[in-house]
């Protein structure tokens, strides 16, 4: 039991080192999109991409430490709990935020306008709802 409580742990941690770049990422979008000086532009693509790159390990390491959890607790176990299987299909989805991410990043070094600050205030609270689903499967497994 000790194991799972220590994976547990440390999926938990790097879920929520990576949320912090989830939420962060989007935010400066916003500055690039609003900006109209070619000097920020600049600044705000190298912070982009390094919190990009320095948050992408700690979604693989969330799901490194996720499928170790899955894996101790068992077949028999994935097959009872129906709320994982809710809670997989909404970080699926979340894998599929931060690739489009990494895609609107690039959208942006070449046209930093391609889309409105309201454009991305709007995909900067997408995370927030689904990580309310997620955090509340995981913990009342009401499925």
């Amino acid at each position: 039991m000790t194991s799972i409580l220590w994976l547990k742990a440390l999926h938990i941690f790097f879920m929520v080192a990576w949320f912090a770049g989830i939420f962060y990422l989007p935010r400066l979008f916003v500055y690039h999109a609003e900006s109209r000086d070619p000097n920020v532009h600049a600044q705000l693509q190298i912070m982009e991409r390094r919190l990009f790159w320095f948050v992408t390990p700690f979604a693989l390491l969330t799901l490194v430490f996720g499928v170790a959890l899955i894996v101790s607790y068992g077949a028999d176990w994935f097959r009872a709990a129906h709320w994982l299987h809710v809670k997989l299909a909404l970080v699926t989805a979340l894998y599929i935020y931060h690739g489009w991410l990494f895609s609107l990043m690039k959208k942006l070094i070449h046209n930093p306008h391609c889309h409105s600050a309201r454009f991305f205030r709007i995909i900067n609270e997408l995370p927030v709802l689904v990580l309310l689903a997620v955090v509340s499967l995981a913990v009342v497994k009401f499925i």
